[in-house]
């Protein structure tokens, strides 16, 4: 019997890497096709380099930098790659760097004939950002061991999917709102499948994931129109205008669509939480009808509701950050503030992606609640 149970539980993960090798495939092929082209980068390009000399610094008697620094540069990428430029470098918090000899930089270079221009764009960050995005996976794989590296699998899976699906989708024309609920329907089966297996606690998950984001951004929806706020309020508006007028992208469904990608996260781990917890309890009590396990999940959920709520709210208020310490600073009056557009979106964004992780609560127990007091007893949680 139980070499059964083996073989066919060996065929759900045969047929699910036939899937996910299948789906690639797709993904591949619809990315293969031809950017509108914005600005002419012929000629133009960036390189690593590393700093030889300092020919001539900005640093002042006073400890701050005006102007250009002159420096001399050894090309390690490029069409120049070991030979030695003369570079210079802005004095800015966006662009340039501070340069010191043998300090690794990424630079501008632009080549027209015999004549090469450099400038320092920034330091070189690339082994920073990789080496902390190794250090967090390897800290999720040593305290969740195998369930801590399958929840890294679906975290790369979902990196895959916005990058190579979502964004692709929404510059080829599609619906954003479509694309971003797609987006969370697949990266929510993977992740769950991943972390526990295929089963009706899966099916369940997915399900109330899916209708929480949707909830998020019918609500959004709701509040914009009452407001008469959209996604054409939003600050780079007019480089969105120029896309929507070159490709035809949806300006208007993005900042809809931004919600549910953004809410997806605390809506997958409420969803996740109290379909776990129903199950759980219907194992250890076979005999509760789906009443009793309905409020059994309620009452879960119900304990997670202050806490993913705040983390939405503070999450949204962090990003806010300085816009809401200009307004303190300025003593901006009330009426202008709670007029503002960039305030109303994020107040928009927050109670929104709050409301779809309360609502989460209910949808999730429910289901759960009808799947697990109609299982058998017999039937494997794989």
């Amino acid at each position: 019997m139980n070499w059964n149970f083996n073989k066919k539980a060996a065929g759900k993960q045969c047929l699910f890497l036939l899937l996910l090798f299948l789906f690639f495939i797709c993904l591949w092929k619809y990315n293969q096709f031809q950017k509108v082209e914005l600005v002419s980068t012929q000629g133009r390009d960036f390189q690593k380099a590393v700093v030889i000399q300092v020919v001539e610094d900005n640093l002042q008697e006073d400890g701050s930098r005006t102007g250009q620094q002159k420096i001399m540069l050894r090309m390690k990428t490029g069409p120049l790659q070991g030979e030695m430029v003369e570079a210079t470098s802005t004095n800015g918090y966006l662009f340039g760097a501070p340069c010191e000899v043998g300090m690794d930089v990424v630079v501008i270079e632009s080549i027209s004939g015999d004549i090469s221009i450099h400038s320092v764009y920034s330091a070189d960050r690339e082994w920073a950002v990789y080496g902390f995005l190794a250090v967090f996976l390897l800290i999720v794989c040593l305290v969740g061991g195998r369930k801590g590296f399958l929840a890294c699998a679906g975290l790369v899976f979902t990196g895959i999917c916005i990058i190579y699906l979502y964004i692709p989708m929404i510059y080829r024309g599609n619906s954003p709102f479509a694309a971003a609920v797609l987006v969370a329907a697949l990266t929510t089966l993977v992740t769950m499948y991943l972390i526990g297996g295929w089963s009706k606690k899966t099916v369940s998950s997915v399900l109330g994931t899916v209708a929480g984001v949707v909830m998020a951004g019918v609500s959004a929806w709701a509040f914009g129109l009452a407001a008469g706020v959209g996604g054409y309020n939003v600050s780079n508006i007019e480089s969105l205008m120029v896309l929507e007028d070159l490709v035809g992208i949806r300006v208007g469904e993005l900042l809809f669509s931004g919600l549910l990608i953004s809410s997806l996260g605390a809506v997958m781990d409420v969803a996740m939480s109290v379909s776990s917890a129903v199950f759980e309890i219907h194992e250890q009590n076979p005999a509760l009808s789906v009443a009793g396990l309905f409020r059994s999940g309620m009452r879960v959920g119900r304990d997670m509701m202050g806490t993913m709520v705040n983390t939405l709210i503070l999450a949204f208020a962090g990003g806010a950050v300085s816009t809401l310490l200009l307004n303190y600073a300025y003593q901006l009056p009330y009426l202008q503030i709670i007029n503002s557009n960039n305030m109303d979106i994020e107040i928009m964004q927050g109670i929104s992606g709050s409301i779809g992780v309360v609502l989460t609560v209910p949808f999730v127990s429910f289901v759960a609640s009808v799947l697990a007091a109609g299982k058998k007893e017999t039937e494997p949680d794989v």
